[in-house]
């Protein structure tokens, strides 16, 4: 078996990894790239495989980073299944088409306002080729074993994380396996349950987005109700970016918790602006094994918040910015979608909060404002940062490196190669340098378009 990574190198995002074992094929993630302009570059390259030539795609999960560049894959070539997890399919079937759509959106207004070098900006794909490629996905249950070809088979495991989300351990029929973790879930998650324990595997790749970090242990309510309280008695508004799954159910939840206390007004209006967050809320009903909240409180959360579907109704969201609020929008880290619009009107007020609740992948606007720069460019126009920037990181869906850890103590017995991916390189060679001290295994940090036998 080989191994060559085509993403998820030296950053967060791009995860892709090609498996190939005799003549067969396998590309296990197929995530665009996101952040800094030169890995976004890498969305419009050629890819360095030929995509007829691949004979399956298996998905972890449905995050755009990993699943985002399926449109364009099946566009310039690719003919084989998609297999993930039911709850991946039906994240996918919904967050695809309107990455379509923002595409071409996006495409649209630099058009429009001339922002762009290109004549014409184009999108790297549209809504309709998202929606063509859905029939592609088959769905497979966790804990069964799936033949892929004639060569290989593979199983699920949940990785928690996100609604869906799996691991995949791959094996050949000589008898080889590689897991890939994904993303790993926090081990006391709230809403979804922890990673599935696994005891071994000849291969391991393993994300590494908080290598160097832990998250806090403490309640995030507290934090969260600081701020709210903070904010609104001095009549401003929050605005929370927050990714469409996982991040902004999440924050629904917190929000929920502190108004069902009693700790947050009765009459303060909570916005949940983004349609795609809307139709991911609504999966919690129908995927209650996969996470910890009963069909009650899946209910009780949901209805905690005012859904805004319409670009009308988003925007009568700014029409008064003096009325404190709160709004929820995507995306997480303020790349794009409605919640630019949303940092246009409220940014420039000293009164207002921008609570970031995740991770910013280095170069994206979330990270400038985390980072404290003072002026921001949205949609070719330059705005000042007056507001106040607020960040909780302890909302993150990805295991902390003592949590990873705490993972891997499960290994009855050491894999043969473990490889550290998707994280930031500092992240990376942190948790590499932690895994070989705690474990003394052999472990790797892949660069971009390395192939390596296994």
């Amino acid at each position: 078996m080989k191994i060559t990574f085509l993403g998820a190198t030296g950053t967060v995002t791009g995860s892709k990894y090609m498996v190939e074992d005799g003549d067969r094929r396998i590309l296990v993630d197929c995530g665009l790239f996101q952040g800094r302009k030169d890995l976004r570059l890498r969305n419009w390259a050629q890819l360095p495989v030929d995509p007829a030539s691949i004979d399956a795609i298996i998905l972890t999960h449905a995050h755009l980073d990993h699943s985002g560049y399926i449109p364009l894959l099946v566009k310039n070539g690719f003919k084989g299944t998609i297999y993930c997890s039911e709850g991946t399919r039906d994240l996918c079937s919904i967050l695809l088409p309107d990455s379509g759509h923002i595409q071409e959106e996006d495409a649209e207004a630099a058009n429009r306002h001339g922002y762009t070098k290109h004549s014409p900006a184009l999108p790297l794909y549209t809504q309709q080729e998202a929606l063509d490629c859905l029939g592609r996905f088959k769905a497979v249950p966790f804990g069964q074993t799936e033949r892929v070809g004639s060569e290989m088979s593979f199983m699920l495991h949940r990785a928690g994380h996100i609604l869906g989300a799996a691991m995949i351990q791959l094996t050949s029929d000589g008898g080889t396996s590689i897991l890939f973790s994904g993303d790993l879930g926090r081990l006391q998650n709230p809403i979804m349950k922890p990673p599935a324990i696994i005891q071994e595997t000849d291969c391991l790749v393993v994300e590494s987005t908080y290598g160097d970090r832990l998250h806090h242990d403490h309640d995030p309510t507290a934090e969260i109700e600081k701020v709210v309280h903070e904010t609104v008695s001095g009549g401003g508004t929050v605005v929370i970016p927050a990714f469409a799954v996982g991040r902004a159910q999440e924050v629904m939840y917190y929000l929920h918790t502190l108004k069902a206390k009693g700790r947050l007004p009765h009459s303060l209006q909570i916005y949940l602006d983004s349609p795609m967050s809307i139709n991911v809320s609504e999966l919690l009903a129908k995927h209650v094994s996969d996470h910890r909240l009963s069909l009650k409180l899946c209910e009780e959360v949901c209805n905690a918040v005012t859904y805004t579907r319409t670009r009308e109704e988003s925007k009568a969201l700014d029409e008064n910015p003096s009325v404190p609020k709160i709004i929820i929008s995507a995306s997480g880290m303020a790349t794009g979608g409605r919640v630019l619009h949303h940092l246009k009107c409220y940014l420039g007020d000293r009164r207002n909060t921008v609570l970031l609740t995740g991770f910013q992948a280095e170069g994206t606007r979330g990270d400038r404002l985390a980072h404290g720069e003072r002026e921001v460019k949205i949609h070719g126009h330059m705005y000042p940062v007056h507001a106040r920037i607020e960040k909780i990181d302890g909302l993150s869906a990805h295991a902390d490196y003592s949590e990873v850890l705490s993972w891997l103590k499960n290994f009855t017995r050491p894999p043969k190669k473990t490889f550290i991916v998707h994280g930031e390189p500092a992240a990376s060679q942190s948790l590499k340098q932690k895994v070989e001290e705690a474990f003394g295994w052999n472990v790797f940090i892949p660069e971009y378009l390395q192939q390596e036998e296994i």
